[in-house]
């Protein structure tokens, strides 16, 4: 089996963990390649040298599964690389939160022995896609989580006039908005009281951050539908984020947003749900007692 993995630069209470995930790898026979700054890491801080094939890089590589070792945002980083090459990523949280890199490092043996036997399913996650001005093309344009536009500075807020299939939707006066996707529901949409939307819903959410007026509402759309912003901002510029990757644009920009033509494939273990997810990771139906005050 060919095996990619990419981890981020925080692991260093995880040191038995990863040298007994990559043991086991290769125990089962695994071919490995690795994400060079991962190894670097691991060789630096850890005077552990993994046993590769060979380094990731931009260049075509034939993959059966990818292994992001990490938090959401070693996630998103392992989605961008991936991006059209129809590899399914595992995500393994050795990070806080984590819903899209959901399996635990307690269960890594037993999860590694199901991936070889292909006990797993693959769920497929809708992207977004934005279209700017040519002279920022060196931008990766897609999103798993969301589109974030926002301002840059403290002192005003933007305007975003928006538009649904070219009809004319509201201005908003805030300090910025999301456009987010089921997967990037549950991530910045959720700190704005945004709603968690099922990965399997065919829908994106429109989401104001810090709206001027407390009547704007998220809003939850179809994914078919196309989008288009008109931004304005008094200090001459603002940003956009795509999944935590920013630029920034000058005042009067306008931008155009849609379904991405192609899906993000996760592993997921057969065993494991969404639902399990949320009340894990939010704990739903939990004893909160112990957090009341006491008379």
């Amino acid at each position: 089996m060919r095996i990619g993995i990419f981890g981020n630069n925080y692991q260093t209470k995880k040191q038995k963990f990863i040298k007994l995930f990559f043991e086991h790898l290769l125990k089962l026979g695994a071919k490995i390649w690795i994400d060079r700054p991962f190894y670097n890491y691991l060789f630096k801080y850890f005077a552990f040298v993994p046993k590769a094939e060979g380094f990731i890089s931009k260049k075509p590589l034939s993959l059966d599964i990818v292994f992001s070792i990490g938090g959401d945002g070693t996630f998103l980083r392992t989605a961008n690389w991936v991006g059209h090459r129809n590899i399914p990523i595992l995500g393994i949280n050795t990070g806080h939160l984590g819903f899209l890199a959901d399996i635990s490092t307690f269960e890594i043996v037993e999860v590694l022995n199901e991936i070889f036997q292909s006990k797993y399913s693959v769920e497929e996650r809708s992207l977004l896609q934005i279209e700017f001005a040519s002279q920022y093309c060196y931008m990766k344009n897609y999103a798993l989580n969301e589109i974030a536009i926002l301002k840059r500075d403290t002192s005003s807020m933007i305007s975003i006039s928006t538009y649904l299939n070219e009809l004319f939707l509201t201005k908003y006066l805030a300090d910025g908005l999301l456009l987010a996707t089921p997967s990037g529901s549950t991530a910045y949409n959720l700190s704005v009281n945004g709603p968690i939307i099922v990965p399997q819903a065919h829908n994106f959410v429109l989401s104001p951050v810090a709206p001027h007026s407390l009547n704007v509402r998220p809003l939850v759309i179809p994914e078919d539908y196309k989008m288009r912003f008109i931004v304005k901002s008094r200090s001459k510029n603002f940003l956009v984020s795509l999944d935590g990757r920013s630029r920034i644009f000058p005042s009067g920009s306008i931008f155009k947003a849609q379904k991405a033509n192609f899906t993000i494939k996760i592993a997921k273990r057969l065993n494991h749900n969404f639902y399990d997810t949320l009340r894990e990771k939010l704990s739903w139906g939990g004893d909160t007692s112990k957090y009341k005050m006491i008379n």
